[in-house]
Order: structure tokens, then C-alpha cells, then sequence
């Protein structure tokens, strides 16, 4: 048999353990048992999903709408230019209607409409490339079609024998000219 002490002591340690059990069941109690864990996960990973699928169908609408706005842009881009071109027909138009035609009343016309033309360029940023004579050649907005002898310096511009035109910083046709030759 055992000694009574070491049954006393086991008995004292028996009852500290009941009471630690005790003590720590209410706290386990609190906890929420894993089948509640896994719900709540559930719960949390569906809402996630459904929040992706939202961002997602968002994204997609955005997507969408930006290549239609692109799509509208190309079609409508030249709306602008065909609206200040059509007073520029109209004055063509009325000036074959005229049937007695003078010199200074075909010249007037002529200016008018050129006019006309010249404020439909430039309300849409077409600008004209006008190089002067002496002006450096510039590849990037020059087309020498030819080198002739001139008293300038070499690679300048002699002549110019068609405009050029850029729009909005982009070179549309580069101006033609003539340069200086190198001595």
C-alpha cells in the first residue's frame, strides 16, 4: 500500500487538476468550438468571392466603356474638321453659281474662301510648314529635292516649292525645298 502522505499528496494534486478543469471550462466554453470556426471561414470566404466578382464585373464594364469611348473617338474624330470644311464648299459652290464673272469678283472669292480655308486649318491645329530661305534644313519637317549653288550657307534652305503642313506636332507632308550646296 502506499504511504498516507503520498496518498495525500496525490489527492492534493487530483483537486488541483479538477479545479485548473474547472477553472478552464468556462474559457472553453467562450471559444468557439471548430464547426463554428469553419462557418464563420465559409461565411467569410463567400463574401470575399462575392466581392471579387463584383470588382471583377466592374473592371470588365470599365473595360467595356473605354473601348467603346475609343471606338467613338476614331468615328467622330474628323467631326470637327468636316464641320468648318463645309461654309469652305459652300463658297466653291456659290462661286460656280455666279454667272457674270469679272477678274476682281472671281479674285475676291478666291480670297474669301481661302480665308475660310485657312480658319478651318488652324481651328483644328493644322499648321502650315513655311520654311525661309536661309533657315537651317530640318529633316524632320523638310524634303530637299534638290542642292544648288547659293551664296549661303551650306544644307540652308534656297527655296521653297510646296509647302509642308503638321498637325498637332505631327508631320502630315513635309515642306519641299531647295538647299544650298556646299561650297
Amino acid at each position: 500500500m502506499q504511504d498516507p502522505e503520498k496518498q495525500a499528496e496525490q489527492a492534493a494534486q487530483i483537486a488541483d487538476a479538477v479545479e485548473q478543469a474547472v477553472a478552464a471550462e468556462p474559457a472553453a466554453a467562450t471559444e468557439p468550438s471548430l464547426e463554428e470556426q469553419l462557418h464563420a471561414a465559409q461565411l467569410k470566404l463567400a463574401e470575399m468571392q462575392d466581392a471579387f466578382m463584383r470588382a471583377r464585373a466592374e473592371g470588365e464594364n470599365i473595360r467595356r466603356r473605354a473601348q467603346e469611348d475609343i471606338s467613338k473617338a476614331h468615328k467622330f474624330a474628323i467631326e470637327s474638321f468636316a464641320e468648318s470644311m463645309v461654309p469652305v464648299k459652300d463658297s466653291l459652290e456659290m462661286a460656280l453659281k455666279v454667272e457674270v464673272l469679272t477678274i476682281d469678283s472671281l479674285k475676291e472669292g478666291v480670297e474669301m474662301t481661302l480665308k475660310q480655308l485657312s480658319s478651318a486649318f488652324e481651328k483644328n491645329r493644322l499648321l502650315e510648314v513655311l520654311p525661309a530661305q536661309g533657315d537651317k534644313l530640318d529633316p524632320m519637317k523638310h524634303q530637299a529635292v534638290s542642292v544648288v549653288p547659293a551664296e549661303q550657307e551650306a544644307n540652308t534652305v534656297v527655296s521653297v516649292l510646296q509647302k509642308g503642313y503638321m498637325i498637332s506636332e505631327r508631320l502630315l507632308r513635309p515642306a519641299i525645298v531647295t538647299v544650298a550646296q556646299a561650297k
